[in-house]
């Protein structure tokens, strides 16, 4: 435009252009994303696996042994005897006892050294471990101890994972709308799930030692990329930290770090550009001590609800590992038909993952949200458990409802949860706390998450029904140990509330 009739001479621009917080928020975001799905992704493989190890050879053809009157001639040694559910119990408790045991040591690791080197180093050594498992098949191992231990190594480099990445991901976001964000964003584990099951069903009835193989390869490259591109703190790039809290100690609600740029650059906390101390070095005094173990635990919240998760992750786990196989022999279907068909519960845990955080944002009740999904839950795995096979129309819908109410509290409670206790008012802006707070939930749940699959392996022999009765009874449990924390918020409604019709006076 001529400079003549009055426009300004620099071209225009139909969108503002994005701040540097802005882009780094993403891509930690995507990357972190990514990272935790090729976690799930290579631990969905086993459950896929197991109905492959000890199928129905009656329905495979003839015994080609006729030296042999085996109804299991066709199963994977030492998989092929009676047992066989007791020692899929054993596999899935090798990896989930030492994934417990060692989450409680991850977090406290997690502080102290820096976080991309510790989860691309776990990525890379989950990718060996999980291969190794694979190569059994082409190596014709048929030794019980060696799946054990590839199982119980593989359990223990896989704690680097979740206390990473929700410390990155607090490290970037405040409170404001964190339940949605993380809602969204923990939708990771449930799209793991869903690409490891249809990975692993593509070879399961050819090579099975595939399905384990390539997705060790996937989360192996995955922590290559991550190693080469992650960003811990916004600090790191110039970029001003998230407001979690006010001065006054009362949570506030997020305050976007582009609120406090300007042209030339994002500001540092203070309100002073970037520029004006970037040559100055932090004083050793300015760097905060990580928070010791005891001290997590002392935080409001944080025994609530890890020994809330504990028992929802016991639920989550043993629909995890043993869904397929139920599948399988309830509505008889095919190992890949079942694989693919177990897929329709993580897409539930994607929407209830997002429900959950959404509702919780608006109406602030984290606890009390869980707490209605897990009262509404027991109803709907009964109805599972005798109606959900009735047809495929059926199976599908509950599949999903299950999925939903199942995940949700799971999922809020690993991701927007354990990042507001990590930032608590009572650590008083202390950021050093997010991955010991993530890794003693986690961690808590995780034991759960050991005795479910083990609970299930030792109980459905004596009938699915059992199964799915411990399974409703650790959710009203996890109900009742957040009752507590329940009153709490309902009490602070009731005080808003009156305050808000003049009943109080303030």
């Amino acid at each position: 435009i001529p400079a003549g009739l009055g426009f300004a001479s620099r071209p225009l621009t139909l969108t503002p252009p994005v701040s540097p917080s802005r882009r780094y928020r993403g891509l930690t975001l995507v990357l972190t994303f990514l990272c935790y799905t090729s976690y799930h992704l290579s631990r969905k493989p086993i459950s896929i696996v197991k109905s492959q190890l000890h199928p129905n050879c009656s329905a495979v053809g003839p015994n080609p042994h006729n030296d042999s009157n085996s109804s299991a001639w066709c199963s994977w040694a030492p998989f092929d005897g009676d047992n066989y559910k007791e020692l899929f119990g054993a596999l899935d408790n090798a990896f989930l006892v030492a994934y417990a045991i060692g989450m409680f040591i991850s977090g406290i690791f997690g502080e102290r050294l820096p976080l991309r080197y510790y989860l691309s180093g776990g990525m890379v050594l989950s990718g060996l471990f999980t291969a190794l498992f694979g190569l059994g098949y082409f190596w014709d191992i048929h030794v019980l101890w060696y799946f054990i231990i590839m199982q119980v190594c593989n359990g223990l480099v896989q704690t680097t994972g979740w206390p990473s990445v929700v410390a990155c991901v607090g490290n970037w976001f405040g409170k404001g709308k964190r339940g949605l964000i993380m809602g969204i964003w923990n939708s990771h584990t449930s799209v793991g799930n869903i690409l490891g099951s249809l990975i692993a069903g593509a070879w399961v009835s050819s090579a099975w030692g595939f399905s384990f193989v390539v997705p060790g390869i996937i989360i192996a490259v995955m922590g290559i990329i991550c190693f080469f591109f992650l960003v811990e703190y916004p600090e790191d790039v110039g970029c001003s930290p998230p407001m979690h809290h006010d001065a006054g100690g009362v949570t506030s609600k997020e305050k976007d770090p582009e609120a406090v740029t300007s042209n030339e650059g994002p500001l540092s906390i203070s309100g002073h550009s970037s520029g004006d101390h970037s040559g100055s070095p932090k004083e050793p005094a300015e760097e905060p001590e990580a928070i010791s173990f005891l001290g997590a635990l002392r935080i409001p919240g944080v025994v609530e609800f890890s020994l809330c998760l504990l028992f929802a992750k016991l639920v989550s786990y043993t629909f995890l590992y043993w869904l397929p196989l139920y599948i399988v022999n309830v509505a008889h279907f095919g190992a890949k038909e079942a694989g693919d068909l177990s897929t329709l519960f993580d897409v539930g845990g994607i929407l209830g993952g997002i429900f959950a955080g959404l509702i919780s944002d608006y109406t602030g009740g984290r606890a009390t949200t869980c707490c209605v999904m897990l009262v509404v839950a027991a109803p709907m795995l009964f109805l599972y458990n005798h109606v959900g096979q009735n047809g495929i129309g059926t199976s599908i819908a509950m599949l999903i409802v299950c999925g939903a109410l199942v995940n949700g509290p799971y999922a809020l409670i690993t991701t927007a949860v354990s990042a507001d206790l990590g930032t608590h008012e009572s650590l008083k802006g202390n950021a050093k706390a997010l991955s010991t707070v993530t890794a003693i939930i986690d961690g808590t749940g995780s034991v759960g998450a050991a005795l479910g699959p083990l609970l299930a392996g030792l109980i459905s022999p004596t009938g699915w029904n059992n199964v799915f009765y411990m399974l409703i009874a650790a959710d009203v449990l996890a109900c009742l140990l957040l009752a507590r924390v329940v009153v709490k918020e309902v009490r602070g409604w009731c005080g808003f509330m009156a305050r808000k019709r003049g009943y109080v006076r303030t």
